[in-house]
């Protein structure tokens, strides 16, 4: 056995003088520029890694008092509308898997689902919010609509201009609810009456001082009417009924931004 390892250990020898003979030909500075090279390479490869890792799930439902948000969270959790509830003074938070997969075989990547008060005084809870965000749902009561279509369009106006939805460029839908009711306005409607509000808010914000707006970016484009597809994030309308459970929508979009 020794003889073995001798006779290796001379065969082997002649290939690391050589080897270490290039090595030291090398000049130290390509030494230097390989080790970094490598060295950066690695720091990509896990900044990449991490990233993906820690993609967010924070879906939030914000809108107004009354337009149905928690009826919403409670259908996407375990599909019942809870026979109604009352207004939420706190935010409501769970992180789960979607009710409609929950028959589904394999591994499911649960959503964190957080529900906005809609009271104004408790609106300022968003900003608690915005920064895990991966997509806003900006729920509209399509029945009552009209009446609050003024108030619905500062609240949408204040997200779309917020500093940190703007610079994430975090997706927002405007969730028509309680559409199957027959005299429900439709989603067609409800995205031009909002996108002629927010081009009347336009012209008065931007006779605000700069120094009030300072968290805000502008919206639309000079001299041209207002429209929701002018926004520096993605704009989408969709429907929805959250006391029938139709909520296959709303899911879409949380799955487009949350993948499974």
């Amino acid at each position: 056995m020794e003889e073995m390892l001798e006779q290796l250990k001379k065969r082997v020898n002649p290939w690391m003088d050589v080897a270490e003979q290039k090595f030291r030909a090398i000049p130290i500075i390509q030494i230097y520029v390989a080790v970094g090279v490598l060295v950066l390479t690695l720091i990509i490869f896990l900044s990449i890694r991490l990233f993906k890792r820690t993609k967010s799930n924070t879906i939030i439902l914000a809108g107004l008092s009354g337009s149905g948000k928690t009826i919403l969270f409670y259908q996407l959790r375990d599909g019942s509308s809870h026979q109604g509830t009352v207004t939420s003074m706190e935010p409501n938070e769970g992180t789960f898997v979607l009710h409609s997969e929950s028959d589904k075989k394999g591994k499911i990547k649960p959503v964190r689902i957080v529900d906005v008060p809609g009271h104004a005084r408790l609106r300022p809870k968003l900003d608690d919010y915005l920064p895990q965000a991966a997509g806003v749902v900006f729920v509209v009561d399509a029945l009552d609509f009209l009446p609050n279509c003024r108030a619905a369009a500062e609240y949408l106006y204040d997200i779309l201009t917020n500093a940190k939805v703007v610079k994430k460029k975090i997706p927002v839908v405007i969730l028509c609810n309680k559409t199957d009711k027959v005299t429900a306005h439709t989603k067609e409607f409800i995205r031009k009456q909002l996108e002629k509000e927010i081009d009347k808010l336009r012209a008065s914000r931007t006779a605000i001082s700069s120094a009030d707006i300072s968290s805000e970016f502008t919206l639309g484009v000079n001299g041209e009417a207002f429209t929701f597809i002018q926004c520096h994030n993605k704009v989408s309308v969709a429907e929805s009924s959250g006391l029938t459970g139709d909520v296959v929508q709303v899911e879409q979009f949380i799955r487009e931004n949350v993948r499974p």
